[in-house]
């Protein structure tokens, strides 16, 4: 009996290795890097501003806003921040008895605030959207140097509705344009004589209610969709991950000291962040 030889039983020893050959670099190419940097700066970013609210109660959109505008204009940078900041403000929203009188006292200021936003819609991606980022840094610099001056103003309850509306007007245009809402709704807030607690809940209460009027605006615009959806999810985590490591900071540090760097490094990135893109602009 004659055994078959290696080409009549098995095929050509070429064939065989040609059929078997794996080749490397194309799927590699194909696949998904597993260290993706933009998802990265979002997580780090993230991290940073959940432990900025975790330490001294506040801060997360405005931080994080301000962070992601290094790297992107602030319409590429708040849908990711939407659902973060909705998420991590309706449980203030509701941590507290005070939520009836806050909306007694509010809804003009909440209203004012919803049209605002909806009457400058297109600020953020219309031909004066460059300017988004500039104002974003004037806002940063102004909010902290309005915190540093621990600056105190009252409004008489009689006045409340009507000024409430005007603010909420101005902090829904500047919140279409920049993302932001703490200019000038919280000094209002803090100015119609609101107590601590009643106070937290309010700002939870209100910016929830922004955030909100800002995702619906984002959506009819196609700015905020599946992938950005995915993103902000990673943030979300982050954020969260980032306000229980502040919480437990806080417990071992000194928060007015802590709240004291915190503001002066927002005027230094608020000064960067208008200071560049006037500059990149003119050089254009």
């Amino acid at each position: 009996m004659v055994s078959p030889s290696a080409d009549e039983g098995f095929g050509k020893p070429e064939g065989l290795l040609r059929n078997l050959q794996i080749v490397l670099s194309d799927p590699i190419g194909q696949m998904s890097p597993m260290f993706d940097p933009f998802l990265s700066a979002i997580v780090a970013t993230f991290l940073l501003a959940g432990f900025i609210k975790g330490v001294i109660g506040l801060g997360l959109p405005t931080v994080s806003m301000g962070v992601l505008a290094v790297a992107m204009p602030p319409a590429q940078a708040l849908p990711i921040v939407i659902l973060p900041a909705i998420i991590t403000n309706i449980w203030q929203t509701f941590a507290g008895g005070y939520l009836r009188g806050i909306l007694r006292r509010l809804w003009p200021l909440m209203l004012g605030t919803l049209v605002g936003i909806r009457l400058n819609a297109g600020m953020m991606t219309g031909p004066y959207a460059r300017y988004g980022t500039i104002v974003l840094g004037l806002l940063l610099v102004g909010y902290a140097m309005l915190g540093l001056s621990q600056f105190k103003m009252r409004i008489a309850a009689a006045h409340e509705k009507w000024i409430g509306a005007m603010i909420g007007l101005v902090t829904g245009a500047i919140s279409a344009a920049t993302g932001v809402q703490v200019i000038p709704s919280m000094p209002f807030m803090q100015a119609i004589g609101m107590e601590k607690d009643e106070l937290v809940q309010a700002l939870g209460v209100f910016f929830t209610t922004a955030t909100l009027g800002l995702a619906f605006t984002l959506t009819r615009s196609g700015l905020f969709n599946a992938t950005t959806a995915w993103q902000g999810t990673i943030a979300l985590v982050a954020a969260f991950v980032g306000m229980f490591i502040g919480q437990w900071v806080r417990t071992r540090l000194e928060p007015e000291s802590f709240r004291r760097w915190f503001l002066i490094a927002l005027i230094v990135l608020g000064i960067y962040l208008a200071a560049s893109t006037a500059f990149i602009g003119e050089g254009s």
